[in-house]
């Protein structure tokens, strides 16, 4: 090679270079940065006013491994992440199909459908909470879901569902899943808008019924996008906040604790940052193993 094409070389890489440098630096700072700080802090004990912070190595680690309220709340994020994965994309992905077709009004419907994902997530928890409030005024119930099954006849149904254990956490997930399965919808929609319709008038010309067609043509199409909004669900519900926050309020019970209403916690309530800090990186490296775990079988499906 010579001298003169070597330096064309470098000028390319070069150029090249500095077009990702910006996103390159973006990330560094606000990412790279940020983390390193994190784990830093989970090292120390500090309450996050003295200016002199403690070191104690991995004993914050330690504890954490041995802290069953923290592992607790993860039992609780991924009870939600799954009646996310179930109830929240099922649902998704049948009215995506269903929209996909040529019926009536489909596009109000799709307007409908992707309503709820733009609204604030605390304006939806707290009308939820009120729906869902077992209180009373005047000897008869104030929530309406209480209200209206003591109207049609129900009385012994009316109930404390956001204080009771057994209830609790799974009307958060239902919440949370109609909060959220807008989003899935429009993925799954741009999925469907995809597949050849070819591809179904060649199955129906094989004698292929609407199963077939579903099971042979619609799933296989479709795996790519099912396997995207499988990995956005499950980040997005783990890391559930605003929504718990705003239907409990602060006074968060053991039972709807999560992840990051633990951090909060350790933060504002304990004054032990670096405790935090160290839910926060164990947390982060768990939703890391989990992406990457995804992803891998995510192109092991595509190369099959």
């Amino acid at each position: 090679m010579s001298k003169r094409s070597a330096l064309a070389g470098f000028k390319v890489n070069f150029e090249n270079f500095l077009f990702v440098l910006p996103a390159v630096a973006i990330f560094a700072v606000f990412y790279i940065y940020p983390f390193y700080e994190i784990f830093n802090l989970s090292l120390h004990e500090w309450n996050g006013i003295s200016l002199t912070k403690q070191f104690i190595g991995f004993d914050n680690f330690r504890e954490l491994f041995q802290d069953a309220v923290w592992w607790f709340s993860m039992k609780n994020a991924l009870y939600i992440t799954f009646i996310a994965l179930t109830f929240q994309n099922v649902l998704a992905f049948a009215l995506a199909m269903a929209c996909d077709r040529e019926i009536r009004l489909k596009g109000f419907y799709r307007m409908i459908f992707f309503i709820p994902p733009v609204l604030s997530e605390i304006v939806v928890g707290l009308i939820w909470s009120w729906i869902l409030n077992a209180g009373q005024q005047g000897g008869e119930p104030i929530g309406l879901l209480n209200f209206a099954l003591d109207r049609f006849g129900f009385p012994n149904l009316v109930h404390n569902w956001l204080s009771d254990p057994k209830t609790a956490l799974t009307c958060i997930a239902v919440v949370h899943s109609w909060k959220g399965f807008g989003w899935g919808f429009v993925i799954f929609l741009a999925g469907f808008q995809t597949i050849d319709r070819q591809l179904y008038e060649a199955a129906k010309v094989d004698g292929a019924g609407f199963w077939d067609s579903f099971w042979n043509v619609t799933i296989p199409m479709m795996l790519p996008v099912i396997m995207v909004v499988i990995i956005l669900t499950i980040l997005g519900s783990m890391q559930a906040f605003v929504l718990i926050l705003s239907m409990v309020g602060q006074g968060l019970v053991y039972h709807t604790e999560v992840p990051v209403t633990r951090i909060l916690f350790a933060m504002t309530g304990s004054s032990r940052f670096g405790y935090a800090c160290t839910m926060g990186v164990t947390f982060g490296g768990i939703l890391i193993v989990v992406s990457y775990f995804l992803n891998l079988m995510s192109k092991r499906m595509k190369q099959a």
